[in-house]
């Protein structure tokens, strides 16, 4: 549940907020100035997306088998 929480949240910072995200984990990862190429931060909206939705989709699975 708090993996899934965790997922949730980090889908929807990547998808409203792409930029600062993804800047500072490359600022993290690189010592020098890299200069990322545009579509990353599609990229990472993307991702948000793919996470968003694993996020509701594994809750729903969750619910179904408590449920039963």
């Amino acid at each position: 549940m708090v993996l899934r929480t965790a997922a949730f949240a980090l889908g929807i910072v990547e998808l409203i907020a792409p930029r600062p995200l993804v800047d500072f984990w490359m600022g993290l990862a690189t010592v020098d100035d890299a200069e990322l190429r545009p579509w990353v931060y599609t990229a990472a909206r993307i991702e948000g997306l793919f996470l968003v939705l694993w996020a509701i989709a594994s809750g729903r699975s969750a619910d179904d088998r408590l449920g039963s």
